[in-house]
């Protein structure tokens, strides 16, 4: 099964009053396990970056200059999403964007149905606990000491951890459930069926006379012992 981890950044919080995307981050994952494929681009917004953003991100006018427009790399977007499920951190707000460049670009838009959102995922499993991706880092023992500023390759690779925590872990599944299929098959070969198991002696275990003694001697200084009744 595949599906992508997704995360963006942006000059603000709407499109519709003139903010715009300004980086992707793509992460593929086949059978919830990162395969080490990634879409990564940086996109120049066509306008100034707000302070308040910037302070977030770190991506400053200067940089976004020279970096190519959403048009630009829509294409490569479009190709590497494909028609596979979303993985988004609050997918509201990502998709909106998403959507808003690629009507934008002259592309058809991508239908929420396809995301999957993991702050849902989250205060459904963790009801009134914080679901911030920070938060969750922090649930799941998750090192995510390099961000020090938001970024969305590095977001969809924390995410990326996070949502297989949130549907239980490395051991879920039918890897689990081969492993434990070829461990008990490998152990019933090792030790044999029912009708090959070698024979082994009777154990004894009747007390010897030094032993009945000591128990009767032990049960003598207990006040009405069980076993004299």
């Amino acid at each position: 099964m595949r599906e992508i981890v997704l995360d963006t950044e942006t000059t603000g919080f709407d499109p519709l009053t003139g903010d715009r995307l300004v980086e992707i981050g793509c992460i593929e994952l086949e059978n919830h396990i990162p395969t080490g494929r990634n879409f990564h681009r940086y996109i120049n917004p066509e306008r100034e970056m707000p302070d308040a953003a910037f302070r977030i991100h770190g991506l400053s006018t200067a940089f976004l200059a020279d970096k190519p427009k959403f048009a630009e790399v829509v294409e490569e977007f479009i190709a590497f999403v494909a028609e596979d499920p979303l993985v988004i951190h609050n997918a509201e707000f990502d998709m909106k964007f998403i959507n808003f460049e690629l009507e934008k670009a002259g592309s058809r838009a991508i239908p929420f149905q396809r995301a999957i959102d993991t702050v849902k995922m989250a205060r459904t499993k963790f009801p009134g606990a914080p679901a911030s991706l920070d938060a969750l880092c922090k649930r799941f023992n998750i090192d995510n000491s390099n961000r020090t500023l938001h970024g969305a390759l590095l977001d969809a690779q924390l995410l990326a951890d996070v949502y297989l925590e949130l549907l239980g872990g490395r051991q879920t599944g039918l890897i689990l459930a081969e492993e434990t299929s070829a461990t008990i098959d490998l152990n019933f070969a090792k030790r044999g069926s029912a009708g090959n198991r070698p024979v082994r002696a009777p154990r004894p275990h009747a007390p010897s006379e030094e032993e009945r003694a000591a128990h009767k001697a032990f049960i003598a200084k207990l006040k009405e012992a069980i076993w004299l009744q």
